[in-house]
């Protein structure tokens, strides 16, 4: 695109185009979900500078801003020197979820912090290698799924292809590129993949369908009535608290409590509120409050009412970024590095 229109004037540069959409491939055996599918959600970008330094700079900001995403979502993940492979250039990098189901080998060196893709150090996996930073043998083996990857291609594309730009001289001039991408529903199910159990789902608290599920009393059962007058007051709180597109009413009251339950914690819902018998019990009456992951808890209606204040205020201090240094240390803790 840029070739047909060249040459533009190095004032318009740097120049970063983008875009989110369905992409298509032909994998030979989809597997894992949405993890290796023949049609998913990509976010692509080519950014485009006049040298190399400026390009270099533009990498380094677009690798910050992908470094805060992934730690808003507070998912353990590495990020790893990577081989340029087919797409070419000059610098690359992944980042990868660690998991068991992962299709990459990444080496992780405990004593300077070294993580690079198995295929930069263009050894076999069995073989015995030294940090190629520290050269240290304290290399140790995971497996990875890959959710984002950055590449400074140089001219690869732009030179062939005739993409310029005029410079301060007005002579025309190849453009420096970079691309990069974020697998947007392979994050979705490597996240689901990392943090559930077999029991249940569990999400990062940005990408939760739901912030909070509420199940009322059974229909017909004896403390139905009663305990729907909380239940509709506590529709108003939450929903004030949290907004309602956040929060879940389940109202099939023809099943029981436990049934419904049993689907809240399949479904993963962050926090799962449940009015029943003990709501209407005349001394401290309490609401039963399930957090995904964690055990049930009973506790009095302005308590239950100050957790999901709390969980709100968590989840929008993560939007605004300012949770990302503890995120930061929690992440660095569990894949037992600093990144």
């Amino acid at each position: 695109m840029l070739a047909t229109t060249a040459p533009i004037s190095y004032r318009q540069m740097p120049l970063r185009l983008y875009q989110i959409g369905p992409k298509f491939r032909d994998e030979l055996k989809s597997r894992f979900g949405l993890m290796r599918a023949k049609e998913f959600l990509m976010k692509d970008m080519y950014t485009f500078d006049v040298s190399e330094e400026t390009a270099r700079g533009t990498y380094s900001v677009v690798s910050e801003a992908y470094d805060r995403l992934f730690k808003q979502l507070e998912v353990p993940f590495v990020k790893v020197n990577a081989a340029t492979g087919m797409m070419g250039g000059s610098l690359s990098h992944e980042y990868h979820y660690v998991s068991p189901v992962g299709e990459d080998t990444l080496l992780q060196c405990s004593s300077c912090g070294y993580a690079g893709n198995a295929e930069v150090l263009d050894s076999k996996v069995e073989a015995s290698t030294d940090c190629p930073s520290c050269h240290s043998s304290h290399l140790s083996q995971v497996r990875g799924v890959e959710v984002a990857h950055t590449f400074l291609l140089g001219e690869k594309y732009s030179k062939p292809l005739g993409a310029t730009f005029l410079n301060t001289s007005g002579k025309p001039q190849s453009l420096v590129m970079g691309c990069y991408g974020i697998g947007i529903t392979r994050v979705l199910a490597s996240a689901l993949e990392v943090l559930s159990t077999e029991q249940e789902l569990r999400w990062p608290k940005l990408l939760a369908p739901y912030d909070v599920c509420l199940i009322g009393p059974k229909q017909g059962s004896k403390e139905q009535q009663p305990a729907e007058v909380i239940e509709n007051e506590l529709l108003q709180h939450i929903g004030k608290i949290c907004g309602d597109q956040e929060l879940l009413h389940d109202d099939r009251k023809e099943l029981t409590i436990g049934k419904r339950l049993l689907d809240a914690k399949r479904l993963g819902h962050p926090l799962t509120i449940v009015v029943g018998a003990t709501a209407v019990q005349q001394e401290a009456p309490k609401l039963e409050l399930h957090v995904s992951g964690g055990e049930k808890m009973e506790l009095e209606i302005n308590d239950a009412l100050k957790l999901v204040a709390e969980y709100s205020r968590q989840k929008k201090s993560l939007l605004k970024g300012n949770a990302l240094q503890d995120a930061d240390e929690r992440i660095s803790q569990s894949v037992g590095h600093q990144l």
